[in-house]
């Protein structure tokens, strides 16, 4: 509202009343009420003026929460045209008229009845009208007013957002930033300090301080560890009034962690570890752990392990378990307690994640020494190979040897070794094995055609400890045996028998067969290779040398003879006898058949093919002496010599006769020729070789030359010949009856042309 001064006042003035209370003082407005005047003068008709408002005031203020006894006064409202007499009264309208605030309908006089609160409601519109009491008409016009409630400190600051709980890294310089705290206070801001909030630190001194302005906390100290102490409480205070004293206050907790950052290197517990590892262990089995301690958490911990030197890095390896942050020891290679006894081994541990700001509190990594004591365990005995090939004749005796196998204990004890074949219950037992030497015999007579393989399981276990066993592979090869030869002696025991079998030494090693002597008087005839054919060689020879036991020793020789025979599938003889070698092939009657019938078939086809060959329309062949100027090959018949109309290359042989550029007329170009094409305008001074390059610049870009495949000669035989041209194209084209005797008189060298000539002269006279 508009405040209007004392000098602008109608001279009839009220001045609303100044209370002063206890709690403040309110300063009211005044009032101005002015009548509608009408003025008489005499000889004058009576004049009517614009009616003007009766009264203007400003706000009216109440101090909130009164609480004396009686009702507060607000102020007061008065009309010039009440002049006391009760005639005038007073109504009150608007927002809380009647129930906050009640008007003295004779007086005025305005009171709150009731305790305000500003932070409920700032202020009240109300409306004021004075009426007459005997007519209930207005002598004013309804004004309206505001009563502001004035603002007392009795709200105190707040943390709406608290407790706090922030976090700040470890080891942060002093006055970094944590957290920024705000108070609100719901008094009027705008009168006194009622509102103006301090900001004060009540408890985390020394570690923190905060802004008493605006609030921010920040680390108060350097190089707060959180190894040391990671949790902090901060209570911070907030008080209005500017922080004096009356002042109102509230107060919050801030909960502050520190986080950790990489400012511990990885330490071992001990500079020493030993470790037991039996020798027994498997390779890729962990076989133990260690772990350095890490004060840090989180990232900042991680770390690896590696073996940086000792004599087991060839043996033993390690990894890291990045749950546990353990290394992890694992076996490379099989241990042997008899080899060696115990490794040493330099471990190191290192982090991973390094902030380099605090690298001077490394170096990041730690290192201990670990020695590993192999334990002798009992193992089952070793066999000196991994696998073993053996080989025995076939029809060998019962009871022949086969082989020996051999393990030992490889422990210090080196108890003694038993040996057995594993045998399933249903197979055939063809070998046995002696329990103490591991010497395999034969069981039976072997057959190389029925079996010519065997493999068996040999196991070894210790005497002391039998449950410990180990197992090898034994291949048997049964070597084939195609005859048995023995000989006679008639000197007696002394002399005789005893007999040696050997192959001649001066001669080549037989490729086919060699011989064993059985020792017995007997000698085998084995083969070199596995298979023979009789179609490629039938019958082979074998030189044999024999000698007998006596003093001096006699010998002979004789040549054994062997043969291939034809055999069944099964391994038995079907012949001996020689036979024609196609049926031994092994091939069927119908198999012959039609072998012949695809003979039959492609000689037809041979025949067939030669005929049609025969049967084609020979084609059109030239003689080499039958050359002519221009050669034109179409697939299409031509009109022959005469035809000339197609290609005319007279002006390609003589310049001279090239008056205008002739096109085909079999083709109808399809293109405008260019200027370049057009025919020479000065003959007589033409330069023969720039007049080939132009027409073979247009036989290139003119399509409606010959196909590509065809033949153009470009040649120049020279002008202004004493005997003119003897192209056959223009004595057939211009039909003349030139006379060819003066050819005569050319010499010898056209004597033959002459004669031609002649005779074609003498033919058209007939």
């Amino acid at each position: 509202m508009k405040i209007t001064s004392t000098s602008c006042i109608c001279p009839v003035l009220v001045c609303l009343c100044f209370v002063q209370r206890c709690h403040g003082t309110a300063h009211h407005s005044s009032v101005k009420v002015t009548r509608n005047q009408t003025k008489h003068t005499e000889g004058e008709t009576e004049v009517h003026h614009r009616p003007k408002r009766g009264w203007v005031w400003n706000q009216f203020f109440v101090l909130e929460e009164h609480m004396g006894p009686d009702p507060q006064y607000v102020g007061k409202l008065h009309s010039n045209s009440d002049k006391g007499d009760g005639s005038v009264k007073y109504i009150l309208t608007g927002e809380g008229a009647g129930t906050i605030f009640i008007i003295d309908d004779t007086t005025g006089d305005i009171h709150s009845t009731k305790s305000l609160d500003r932070e409920q409601k700032t202020h009240y519109v109300l409306h004021a009208q004075a009426i007459d009491r005997r007519t209930n008409k207005p002598l004013e016009p309804e004004s309206e007013f505001i009563i502001k409630v004035q603002d007392i400190n009795d709200n105190a600051p707040k943390f709406t957002d608290g407790p706090y709980i922030v976090t700040v890294p470890e080891m942060s310089d002093m006055g970094t930033s944590v957290l920024q705290v705000t108070a609100t206070d719901a008094d009027d801001p705008t009168y006194g300090n009622s509102a103006r909030v301090v900001y004060s630190i009540l408890q985390g001194q020394p570690y923190f301080s905060v802004d008493p302005k605006t609030g921010v906390i920040r680390t108060a100290l350097h190089n707060m560890d959180r190894e040391a102490r990671e949790h902090y409480s901060v209570v911070i205070q907030a008080k209005d009034m500017a922080g004096q004293v009356g002042g109102l206050s509230g107060s919050t907790t801030v909960n502050i962690t520190l986080t950790d950052v990489n400012d511990n290197p990885p330490r071992f517990p001990q500079k020493h570890y030993q470790l037991y590892v039996p020798e027994s262990a498997q390779v890729g089995s962990a076989v133990g752990k260690i772990k350095a301690n890490d004060a840090d958490t989180g990232s900042n911990a991680d770390m690896t392990y590696s073996i940086i030197n000792g004599d087991g890095v060839g043996i033993f390896s390690i990894s890291t378990d990045k749950e546990t942050r353990e290394g992890i020891l694992s076996l490379k290679k099989p241990l042997n307690y008899e080899k060696k006894k115990s490794y040493t081994l330099n471990i190191e541990g290192a982090n991973t994640h390094l902030d380099f700001r605090f690298s001077h509190l490394g170096p990041f990594k730690d290192a201990t020494m670990l020695k590993i004591i192999v334990g002798d365990v009992d193992e089952p005995p070793l066999f000196s190979m991994p696998s073993y090939v053996m080989e025995v004749y076939e029809n060998a005796k019962i009871g022949t040897i086969v082989g020996t196998v051999l393990a030992q204990d490889p422990d210090s004890a080196n108890s003694l070794v038993r040996y057995f074949i594993n045998y399933n219950a249903e197979d055939d037992r063809f070998f046995n094995i002696d329990t103490n030497t591991g010497t395999i015999k034969t069981t039976k007579v072997l057959d190389r055609e029925e079996t010519p393989w065997y493999n068996i399981t040999v196991a070894a276990s210790e005497d002391d400890n039998p449950s410990l066993l180990s197992h090898v592979t034994v291949g048997i090869r049964v070597l084939d045996v195609i005859h048995t030869i023995s000989a006679t002696d008639k000197d007696d025991f002394a002399n005789g028998p005893r007999f040696n079998f050997f192959l001649d030494e001066h001669l080549p090693m037989n490729p086919n067969f060699t011989l064993k002597d059985n020792e017995d008087n007997t000698a085998s005839i084995l083969t070199r290779r596995r298979r023979f054919s009789r179609t490629v060689q039938d019958v082979y020879y074998l030189p044999i040398m024999i000698s007998d036991g006596g003093i001096p020793s006699l010998s002979s020789s004789s040549t054994l003879t062997i043969r291939v025979c034809a055999c069944e599938r099964d391994g038995r003889v079907r012949t001996c006898h020689a036979e024609a070698f196609l049926s031994s092939a092994g091939l069927s009657t119908g198999a012959l058949i039609a072998i012949l019938l695809c003979v039959v078939i492609l000689l037809a086809i041979v025949v067939l093919f030669i005929t049609l060959r025969r049967s084609k329309k020979e084609p059109l062949i030239i003689s080499e002496e039958d050359v002519r100027e221009n050669v034109v090959t179409y697939d299409d018949e031509g009109g022959g010599e005469e035809d000339t109309e197609a290609f005319d290359i007279t002006a390609l042989r003589n310049p001279s006769a090239a008056e205008e550029l002739k096109y085909r007329r079999d083709i109808r170009p399809e293109v405008k020729l260019t200027p370049r094409h057009q025919t020479l305008s000065t003959l007589e001074s033409v330069d023969v070789q720039e007049f080939i390059r132009q027409r073979l610049a247009e036989a290139d870009l003119d399509p409606s030359v010959p196909p590509y495949d065809s033949l153009q000669t470009y040649a120049y035989e020279g002008q202004r010949s004493e005997a003119g041209s003897i192209s056959s194209l223009d004595s057939a084209t211009t039909q003349s009856d030139q006379d060819y005797h003066y050819l005569g008189d050319w010499g010898p060298e056209f004597k033959k042309l002459a004669e031609l000539y002649g005779e074609i002269e003498s033919e058209r006279t007939t």
